[in-house]
């Protein structure tokens, strides 16, 4: 929305955060209700359970996410907590995050493939459900070697409190298996 276009720094809204505050917090709020009011009408129309999917937290240091992005999480998830549903909050390179993440108050922390699970449980201590972490260029390995890592995965992730098995960070558009 600030940059126009796909980036990979996102360089416009972290110098947005800093330079001009009034219009990154009516921004960030536009997008958390606007992300509530979606999500809510989810879980309305039957989901079992909630996901605010986060796809540049990870650009961030801990304090400025603590500061500039974790209360539009939290705001976005307000339009929904009345539900009861579990809620999962995911980033991408978020591994420095996660505490953070989980202090938003949600249920369960999605972890991309680039951290271990039970690395992502010793830095929750041991008291939060995770999600994840199924490298997804891994689907369109040979067998053997996407069981393997499968397996690892479901290893990593037997020490945290609740595992839910899943992809760390989404399916790939096309198959790009080789012949």
């Amino acid at each position: 929305m600030v940059e126009g276009k796909p980036s990979r720094d996102h360089l416009g809204p972290r110098t947005m955060m800093h330079a001009d505050p009034e219009t990154w917090r009516a921004l960030t709020q536009w997008a958390a209700d606007a992300s509530g009011i979606f999500l809510r009408a989810q879980l309305e129309a039957g989901a079992s359970a909630g996901q605010l999917f986060d796809s540049w937290a990870g650009s961030l240091g801990l304090a400025d996410y603590t500061r500039h992005v974790a209360p539009a999480s939290s705001r976005a998830l307000d339009h929904v907590r009345d539900l009861g549903a579990p809620l999962v909050h995911f980033g991408t390179g978020t591994s420095e995050l996660l505490g953070a993440m989980r202090d938003v108050g949600v249920d369960v922390v999605g972890v991309d493939y680039r951290l271990p699970l039970d690395e992502a449980n010793r830095r929750l201590g041991g008291t939060t459900p995770l999600q994840g972490n199924i490298d997804p260029a891994l689907l369109e390995a040979p067998w053997p070697v996407l069981e393997a890592h499968v397996r690892e995965v479901l290893a990593a992730g037997a020490g945290a409190p609740g595992h839910v098995v899943n992809l760390g960070h989404g399916v790939p558009r096309t198959p790009t298996r080789m012949s």
